[in-house]
């Protein structure tokens, strides 16, 4: 989606345009669940409802360009992301609900089996592999398409940083085990 289109979503949903605010979750939910689910794991989704239930509630205080509410977006979702890593550290979870794959006779879901397994699940996870700095430098400039500046703003790092962190975490990228056997395996044939 482009950014006039954006602007005028924003400009909709600013007024309290519920479809605008829409499309604004729309254009924005899949790249800030992929940074989060590399950022906090299995708490992606918890994170960014609570990320999106802020901006919900302090949009109408937000001035900007799309640009600027990429960035104002980001900032509370890794806000949100270090809430939730703290919370976790102090009360870690081992709950195990009853699942459908633990009754016996029961069939795994072939559906949810592709998904774990696709290209994109398996990328996040090397990415995720990464020194936290690395990881988040990599996640905001190359899936939420943030530049270096924006990068820099939400991480509240120096911009030199920022580059160095994204550098560092694509060179390991490039060296990583996992990458390099996809690369010459020949009957594969889409990259990260």
């Amino acid at each position: 989606m482009q950014d006039d289109e954006l602007a005028e979503a924003l400009t909709a949903a600013l007024r309290g345009d519920a479809a605008a605010f829409a499309v604004l979750w729309r254009a924005h939910q899949p790249p800030l669940l992929r940074y989060l689910r590399v950022i906090v794991g299995e708490s992606a989704e918890d994170v960014a409802s609570e990320t999106w239930l802020q901006v919900a509630r302090d949009l109408r205080s937000f001035t900007g360009s799309p640009s600027r509410f990429r960035v104002w977006l980001f900032t509370i979702a890794r806000n949100r992301a270090i809430d939730e890593r703290r919370r976790a550290r102090r009360r870690p979870e081992e709950p195990r609900d009853l699942i459908e794959r633990d009754l016996p006779g029961s069939q795994s879901d072939v559906a949810d089996e592709v998904i774990q397994r696709s290209d994109l699940d398996w990328a996040l996870a090397v990415i995720a592999t990464l020194p936290k700095d690395q990881a988040e430098a990599v996640m905001l400039r190359v899936v939420a398409g943030l530049d270096v500046a924006q990068t820099a703003q939400v991480l509240g790092k120096r911009p030199g940083a920022v580059r160095v962190a994204a550098m560092r975490g694509l060179r390991r990228l490039a060296r990583h085990d996992e990458v390099r056997g996809r690369r010459d395996d020949p009957g594969h044939t889409e990259g990260v």
